[in-house]
Parts: structure tokens; C-alpha cells; sequence
């Protein structure tokens, strides 16, 4: 059973990576990043710091979507393998324990994303 949890797992794993890869970046989106890039290519004013700040947060971004989608699939993990402890407490105990240390790591994940944020507007 737990092979089987193992290989659900991996191929939701996999299936978020073709999702992910599928997806347009969020600078593409982003029409001021557009101007800041086509402001530098002229030779414009455009300060290196701005591009740090930028390539910054694109970095937090795209971590912080990885870790939130690692946390969920934990999460999901966790509440199967709750599901199927059968009332054997070590299992359970084991189960609780993942859910609650995939929640620990997805507040600490949105703190450091907020810090982050911050120290770069500061700046």
C-alpha cells in the first residue's frame, strides 16, 4: 500500500512539473517588467539595483510557489495516510505529524516570502 502512496505521490509530482512548464513565467505577464527591459535595451536609466530587486523576487516567486505546492502535496499525503492508519497509533501519531509539519513549513515559507518583499521595497 504504501508503494502505491508512493507512486500516486510521484506522479503528481510529475503532472505539477508538466503544469509548471506549461505555464507562461510571471515576467511575461508583468507589462512593467516589459518597459524596464525594453527602457535598459535602449540604453536607458534603468539602474542595476532595480534589476537585483527584480530577479529577486522573481527567484522568492517561483520558490515560493514550489514550496506551496510541495506542501499541499504533503498535506495530501498526510490525510491519506491518516485515512489509511486503520487505528494503529503509531501511524496515526506519523500522519498528524506530516500534516502538521507541512503546515509549519507552508507559514514559514509566506514569513520568509513577507520578509523578503519587504527588505526589497525598503530598498
Amino acid at each position: 500500500m504504501i508503494q502505491r502512496l508512493k507512486l500516486v505521490a510521484f506522479a503528481a509530482i510529475i503532472a505539477l512539473m508538466g503544469v509548471l512548464a506549461l505555464q507562461p513565467s510571471a515576467s511575461a505577464l508583468d507589462p512593467s517588467k516589459a518597459i524596464n527591459k525594453g527602457v535598459d535595451s535602449a540604453g536607458g536609466s534603468n539602474t542595476d539595483a532595480t534589476q537585483l530587486n527584480t530577479n529577486l523576487e522573481d527567484v522568492v516567486n517561483i520558490l515560493l510557489f514550489v514550496l506551496g505546492a510541495i506542501a499541499v502535496i504533503m498535506i495530501v499525503v498526510g490525510g491519506i495516510r491518516y485515512a489509511l492508519s486503520a487505528g494503529d497509533q503509531s501511524a496515526i501519531t506519523a500522519a498528524k505529524n506530516t500534516i502538521l509539519y507541512s503546515v509549519i513549513g507552508l507559514v514559514v515559507a509566506i514569513l520568509a516570502y513577507a520578509i523578503v518583499k519587504w527588505v526589497i521595497n525598503a530598498f
